[in-house]
């Protein structure tokens, strides 16, 4: 294993990797794991990885688990990349189909990563928040690794994210009110317990995970990324995650100084990081009233906003709010055009796109990636309403 330490994303504070770890214990922010990139690009190299299983722990050497020791995976990465030249003909447009991942999302990156290491450091019962898609992985991933799992969801969250918790033996706990309030009540309650708190960012290994869409998207463009990237943003640990596996390939030689645009895309109903965008602010703050029938983007606070936040400015990229109504449209338009039956949030990704076409923030000829972090299948009152 090549991880060195965990460091505070704030205020740079080093903590220990061999025990359990939530957020810093001086300034309550993430912590980043960080790799030997020198020593894991000995064995890891661009040439060798297309002889390696199509699974995100291809990348294991730049990810949290030592080398005599068998991650908990049910299948997870290596999901497809999609031409989608029906909408918008002058643009070279791809979507990054994530609804092909076990439990139909993105979210089974970050938990097989974040079980993996929750189980070697010796945690019995993991413990999370949600608004679905994570709920479901992470109920999944412990189920797998032989641990407990309890899950605080919201109580109107769509049925089939609860009775999918449940499934794979998870005691679930329905909140009355939002994500925020679900992870108040999973700390207090899980806190005296010992519960290993899984929730975004609020521990290193979850991002770990994601970042391999990164070096997914990387090596499916043969190592010389779009121009832009288009990203369904509630907590934002897939686009903070990518940015982060961008720096570690430019270490190891594998990409170079180019970024993407980066771009988040939130629902009109919740979108605290646009409005932080907007007013030139660095942290985000809490969204009132949150609605939004795309469940993965009803996040009024982030814990990881500056993150976000920072990479959009460096990337030259931006943020933009589309109505609950145009992502319900967008997931119609995709389905019939392209044959995904993408989630809300992925959905979201095409209104956005159209405004950035229309305002000349996107031009003719740049490849842009939507990113479809879910399968539809699970927001079925999403579209029957």
């Amino acid at each position: 294993m090549f991880l060195k330490r965990l460091e505070c994303s704030a205020c740079g504070r080093e903590h220990e990797w061999s025990r359990l770890q939530n957020l810093c214990g001086s300034c309550n922010k993430p912590l980043f794991a960080i790799v030997d990139l020198a020593a894991a690009s000995r064995t890891l190299r661009r040439e060798t990885l297309r002889t390696r299983d199509k699974s995100l722990w291809r990348y294991r050497e730049v990810l949290p688990l030592p080398a005599d020791v068998g991650p908990v995976s049910l299948g997870e990465g290596g999901t497809p990349l999609l031409s989608a030249q029906r909408f918008a003909d002058d643009v070279d447009l791809w979507i990054k189909d994530e609804s092909l991942n076990p439990t139909n999302s993105f979210k089974a990156r970050g938990q097989s990563a974040a079980v993996t290491r929750a189980k070697y450091l010796g945690a019995k019962t993991i413990a999370l928040p949600t608004a679905g898609n994570a709920g479901n992985a992470a109920a999944a991933y412990s189920a797998a690794a032989g641990l407990a799992c309890e899950v605080f969801i919201p109580k109107d969250a769509k049925q089939a994210f609860i009775d999918e918790c449940r499934l794979y033996g998870a005691n679930v706990t329905l909140v009355d009110g939002l994500i925020t309030d679900a992870g108040r009540m999973a700390a207090e309650k899980g806190g005296p317990l010992g519960w290993y708190d899984v929730s975004t960012l609020k521990e290193p290994y979850r991002i770990e995970g994601k970042k391999t869409m990164g070096y997914e998207l990387a090596e499916q463009f043969d190592w010389n990324l779009p121009d832009v990237i288009i990203y369904p943003t509630g907590g934002g640990t897939g686009l903070i995650g990518m940015w982060k596996a961008f720096d570690e390939m430019e270490q190891m030689g594998w990409i170079g100084s180019k970024r993407p645009r980066m771009v988040t895309v939130q629902a009109s109903g919740c979108a605290p990081i646009v409005r932080a965008f907007e007013e030139g602010k660095r942290f985000a703050d809490e969204f009132p009233n949150a609605q939004t029938t795309a469940s993965g983007l009803r996040v009024p606070k982030a814990i990881g906003d500056f993150l976000i936040l920072d990479a959009l400015r460096a990337s030259g990229g931006s943020a933009i709010a589309v109505t609950d109504e145009e992502l319900i449209t967008a997931t119609k338009e995709i389905g019939a055009a392209e044959g995904i039956f993408c989630a809300p949030e992925g959905a979201a990704c095409l209104p956005a796109l159209k405004k950035l076409l229309a305002n000349g923030s996107v031009k003719s000829n740049e490849s842009v990636v939507l990113f479809n972090t879910g399968s539809g299948v699970k927001y079925v009152e999403s579209f029957s309403n």
